[in-house]
């Protein structure tokens, strides 16, 4: 049944509203980060806020801390997690079930409610103030997600492909590499994205787990202590926001093909 005119014309209607909610905070930054921040200044664009923010807010050395902790992240748990699902959604062991429900207990407990004991284990032992105290506990809550996502799309995997490949004598490493692996490339990447936005946008932890190395703040962190230096001046801080945002955009715009074509699989295979 045909879509008619009228249909296709409110579609796009209520779509054009949704997309002008959703831009209008994302232009409203960007435009507050344009205008002139000295007091008294004519209105114009001023291009130098961005420059004035990297230079007074650190935002260089927040940035590149955030991309090793965020690609150390998606790495470890792209790795894991992908084979973490391969052995629960294609192979048959006693207790696989009790362990996955186990597993996802992960998802449902807060950050907020571990992130104080979490701390006095890693002060114990001589982590904190490491990046390995961002890397590693990132890691840990991302793989309860990451595990549940990959054992989905290995379980709905065509089992024709893969039981021609082991007739030809493809063991499980061969399988889940040069088969399954590749063809998954969407589900895989919708993963990849997801956890690298959980983990660039991640506040607490860094907060909680650097009380003596300003040096490896992340982004979102140096930007709420930048916060807290120019409250007056908006436009420096839209300026910086604008900063720390714009790796997950660039991001998100390289991937989006895989990412949505992910997305669609999971709902109609869901």
């Amino acid at each position: 049944m045909r879509a008619s005119r009228t249909e296709h014309l409110l579609s796009y209607a209520i779509l054009a509203i949704a997309s002008a909610f959703a831009l209008y905070p994302l232009g409203l930054i960007i435009a507050t980060g344009l205008q002139p921040d000295a007091v008294g200044a004519e209105g114009g664009i001023d291009f130098g806020n961005f420059a004035d923010a990297w230079d007074e807010g650190n935002f260089g050395r927040y940035l590149q801390n955030s991309v090793i902790v965020a690609v150390a992240v998606v790495l470890l748990s792209a790795a894991v997690s992908s084979l973490a699902g391969y052995a629960f959604g294609t192979m048959r062991f006693r207790g696989s079930s009790v362990l996955f429900y186990l597993l996802l207990l992960g998802m449902m407990v807060p950050s907020e409610a571990i992130v104080i004991p979490l701390y006095y284990d890693l002060e114990s032992i001589g982590l904190t103030n490491t990046y390995a105290a961002l890397i590693l506990p990132q890691v840990a809550q991302s793989l309860a997600f990451g595990t549940f996502w990959m054992r989905a799309y290995f379980r709905s995997a065509s089992r024709e492909v893969v039981e021609a490949a082991r007739m030809d004598g493809a063991g499980h490493l061969r399988v889940f590499w040069s088969i399954l692996l590749p063809m998954g490339r969407p589900a895989l990447m919708t993963m990849v994205l997801l956890i690298f936005m959980w983990t660039w946008n991640e506040f607490l932890l860094p907060l909680v787990m650097l009380p003596n190395a300003e040096d490896l703040r992340t982004a979102p962190l140096g930007l709420s202590n930048f916060s807290g230096q120019y409250t007056s001046g908006t436009a420096l801080l839209a300026a910086g926001a604008v900063l720390v945002a714009l790796p997950v955009v660039i991001v998100y715009l390289i991937t989006q093909r895989h990412f949505i074509r992910g997305m669609i699989e999971g709902a109609v295979k869901g």
